[in-house]
């Protein structure tokens, strides 16, 4: 589809700056965009990229005015524009509603006539199935599991019995949710499995990357709130509750019953223990390992920058040494005193 730039305006808001009339086909990089494509620069040290771009148009901060001479549309956030105006032009491929030959869909669950059942799928008993959602080849919904509204399951989810999904909720390939929590008593060498009988509740407007797992309460319920974003391989264990409007990247691991709050954001490859609890707005980096609760929120960083191995095994040994040095010190500070409480 294409638009305007007048449309896009009319649409989204902003100030137009220049020919209304242009037509916009896609969006694109500044660098490699052509007549028919509209960039955009968020930050001024980008801006100098303008002078060769091919762009018919682009998306600018408020004080980028006269930056260039192209058509332009002011915005006080050109990347969050751009994302919409890219949603616009780019709308995801929707299947014709109704249930594939080739579904397996139990007689007694509840599938809206407007939602889309692909090959290979399977809908247990009791489940139940929202409006407008499109549920892709081979994704397997429990027993009794609820999707809401416009939800979209790419391809071989899995979302265990009971478990529940919000509207507008996004699952991407391979993610599987409700699966039991690692719980496992002790008995004389051997292991004894706990059965995990809570559940898993994804709340609205989530999107659940590729592979990423979450695993369903013990006894209590893991909750996912509202307008979570989660990458790919992230593993949330049993208990967790995530507060709403959080992002977490890839790989972060989530030990059982942590609370985190709302509107954190998690590095990629961070590792939380369990039973936490994190302030709501904190923020964790990259590689960051979280021992103990986070009661105020800010920015917590435990990752080492890398250094040449040598340099490397050089510190290695000197942290190996480190609680003999402190002994040490402690021994020098009390003979200090001593010496100063005899002159």
């Amino acid at each position: 589809m294409t638009s305007t730039l007048a449309e896009l305006v009319a649409h989204f808001g902003g100030e137009l700056v220049g020919d209304g009339d242009v037509s916009i086909r896609q969006v694109a990089p500044l660098d490699r965009a052509a007549a028919d494509e509209i960039g955009f620069v968020s930050q001024s040290k980008y801006l100098s990229q303008l002078a060769d771009t091919r762009a018919g148009a682009v998306i600018l901060p408020a004080d980028a005015r006269d930056a260039t001479g192209l058509p332009r549309i002011l915005t006080a956030n050109p990347y969050l524009y751009f994302a919409r105006v890219s949603a616009l032009l780019n709308p995801p491929p929707r299947p014709p509603a109704g249930i594939h030959p080739a579904a397996t869909v139990a007689p007694d669950a509840e599938v809206a006539a407007d939602a889309s059942i692909a090959a290979g799928a399977v809908i247990g008993s009791g489940a139940r199935i929202g409006a407008r959602s499109v549920i892709g080849p081979n994704c397997v919904v429990g027993d009794r599991a609820r999707i809401g509204a416009d939800c979209l399951l790419h391809a071989n989810v899995t979302l265990y019995h009971r478990c529940e999904v919000g509207d507008r909720a996004i699952l991407h390939s391979g993610c599987v949710v409700g699966a039991d929590g690692f719980g496992f008593a002790p008995d004389e060498g051997r292991w004894e499995k706990i059965p995990q009988i809570g559940r898993v509740l994804v709340g609205d407007d989530v999107e659940i990357g590729a592979c990423t797992t979450i695993d369903r309460g013990a006894l209590e319920d893991t909750v996912i709130e509202e307008g979570v974003k989660l990458d790919n391989l992230i593993q949330v264990a049993h208990n967790v509750t995530i507060g709403a409007h959080t992002a977490i990247a890839a790989c972060t691991g989530i030990a059982g019953s942590t609370r985190i709050g709302r509107h954190c954001t998690i590095g990629g490859a961070a590792m939380i223990f369990g039973h936490i609890e994190i302030a709501d707005g904190t923020r964790i980096s990259t590689n960051t390992l979280i021992t103990k609760s986070l009661p105020r929120a800010g920015t917590y960083t435990s990752a080492l920058p890398f250094s040449e191995h040598e340099v490397w095994q050089k510190n290695a040994v000197h942290m190996r040494n480190l609680d003999k040095l402190v002994n040490r010190v402690k021994q020098l500070e009390k003979r200090l005193n001593e010496l100063e409480g005899k002159s």
